[in-house]
């Protein structure tokens, strides 16, 4: 791997207000190093998709605490695709279900942690994204 800083968008999308696990996540990411571009809450998908396209990112990290993970990355990924970037590797965490985690993998979610995950876990994950780039 290069020594290029891994570049994190770091999204919540729509009216889900809770945002203590992102901001641990954005503390833990750039404690390792990487650059994380968080979008704060209230966002579209389309936002989102627009925002790792501008800011040229190595991995997009959904978060959501409202139960509607499959559809926000749904909408993400066909976002994504109209601006022709669904090469963007997309992983999500938050309040999901065993049957969320199997349809977003289905959809291409590379990873999905539930609440309560280890945060080492999720960094791993986003290192061994970044270096098959």
């Amino acid at each position: 791997m290069s020594n290029k800083t891994i570049r994190v968008l770091l999204a919540k999308v729509g009216c889900d207000i809770h945002e203590r696990g992102a901001l641990t996540l954005l503390t833990v990411l750039r404690d390792e190093g990487m650059e994380v571009i968080y979008t704060g809450r209230y966002q579209t998908e389309e936002a989102v998709a627009r925002a790792a396209v501008a800011e040229d990112v190595d991995v997009i990290a959904v978060s959501d605490l409202t139960g509607s993970l499959p559809i926000i990355t749904r909408e993400i990924f066909a976002h994504l695709k109209k601006l022709d970037a669904a090469d963007i590797p997309l992983i999500a965490g938050g309040l999901l279900t065993e049957d969320d985690a199997n349809v977003m993998k289905a959809q291409g979610v590379i990873a999905s942690f539930g609440t309560g995950s280890r945060t080492d876990a999720f960094v791993e994950c986003i290192k061994k994204l970044a270096s098959g780039k």
